[in-house]
């Protein structure tokens, strides 16, 4: 890997660590959103750590899957997006129905959307002319 993808990809992963902690700052700060999720029979309420952990954990899970992919097959970007895709969608049906008020639902799903597509969008190899990747 380049120094140049190797830095392009880590700003990404940090942009999306920003983005995530700059919407839950003012959804939960600033608009008073009660940020809490049902596990289980009890609810936990989601702090900004929460938000940077999940939000590390997410992106450097496919910032690996991306690297293997290009190393296995010619069509990685291909592979890596449809996949990561279905997480997200799969993320979606998960994560935000466990927010505890409509609040925190509309909360969840807006910073497990914006991370998902930062990510997405962000963490492939630009496309070069007459390249598969």
């Amino acid at each position: 890997m380049t120094n140049n993808l190797l830095l392009r990809r880590a700003a990404v992963t940090a942009g999306a660590i920003v983005v995530a902690v700059a919407e839950f700052a003012l959804l939960d700060s600033a608009a008073g959103v009660d940020l809490a999720a049902r596990s289980g029979s009890s609810i936990q309420q989601i702090s900004v750590v929460a938000v940077v952990v999940a939000t590390t954990v997410a992106a450097l899970a496919g910032w690996a899957l991306l690297a293997v992919l290009e190393r296995r097959t010619n069509r990685s970007r291909v592979w890596w997006t449809s996949i990561a895709v279905a997480v997200l969608l799969l993320s979606l049906l998960v994560g935000p129905p466990s927010g505890v008020g409509g609040g925190a639902k509309a909360t969840l799903a807006l910073l497990h959307l914006s991370v998902g597509v930062i990510l997405i969008l962000g963490l492939p190899r630009p496309r070069l002319e007459g390249a598969n990747r």
